[in-house]
């Protein structure tokens, strides 16, 4: 399979070499010093660049014929545009705030907790999030996700890095070190507290399974998600 890989960081690098050892080809290593020369000739892409970069990277996608994989974040607000002219185009997408296969298990725990916790009244929910001091966005697009997890399945209303009300659930973002990403989902009464909890050990994870989804978006058209990768209910 020949891949574009828009964005050549840390992540991106990864990805070429989880990619290389999977049987893959690399047709273009895109970042903002070259063009999209290339990208046609792919199968599919695969963006992890910087929010200013996203939307281009993806139109770019989608006026080639070429289905894109997005793992970057902090571009949201653009979402609904990128989701109109994917199907304007009968392109393919999959866009996630975390491509890592633990992460989108820990997802589903999150959802499933949060129903279970909503009818049990005396406990307020809280979350933390820690990433490298690289990282531009806060808080992370894994977190908004899982707080969007919570807001589904509760009486909650919406996150806030401030002080949060009794609707609201407060989001700790912390920027340390050369850490991949650690969240944590608590749940505070004055007895006692229940605690998720994901860490990353390294890039590895969020890179494969990237791989792995683009593997599985190849030849298809329309827009999906990581639980239709993985199967998940």
């Amino acid at each position: 399979m020949k891949i574009a890989l828009l964005g050549y960081g840390k992540m991106g690098q990864v990805i070429e070499r989880i990619a290389l050892e999977r049987g893959h080809e690399i047709v273009l290593k895109k970042d903002e010093f070259n063009t999209y020369d290339g990208l046609s000739s792919a199968d599919v892409a695969i963006d992890f660049s910087v929010p200013m970069a996203a939307v281009d990277n993806i139109s770019a996608c989608f006026h080639t014929n070429v289905p894109v994989v997005s793992g970057t974040t902090g571009w949201l607000d653009r979402y609904d545009e990128m989701i109109a002219l994917c199907k304007e185009k009968n392109g393919g997408f999959i866009s996630s705030s975390n491509f890592s296969l633990g992460v989108n298990l820990f997802f589903g725990l999150n959802e499933y907790l949060a129903k279970m916790m909503s009818k049990i009244d005396g406990y307020n929910v809280t979350m933390e999030e820690i990433h490298h001091i690289h990282k531009l966005d806060a808080p992370s697009g894994t977190a908004i996700s899982l707080a969007q997890g919570v807001i589904e399945n509760s009486d909650y209303t919406n996150w806030t890095l401030e002080t949060a009300n009794e609707k609201e659930i407060h989001i700790e973002a912390v920027r340390t070190g050369e850490v991949p990403g650690t969240h944590t989902v608590t749940y505070n009464s004055g007895i006692d507290s229940i605690e998720i909890k994901h860490t990353a050990h390294n890039r590895e994870g969020f890179a494969l399974g990237a791989v792995i989804a683009a593997e599985w978006l190849a030849g298809k058209q329309g827009i999906y998600s990581m639980r239709d990768v993985l199967n998940i209910q």
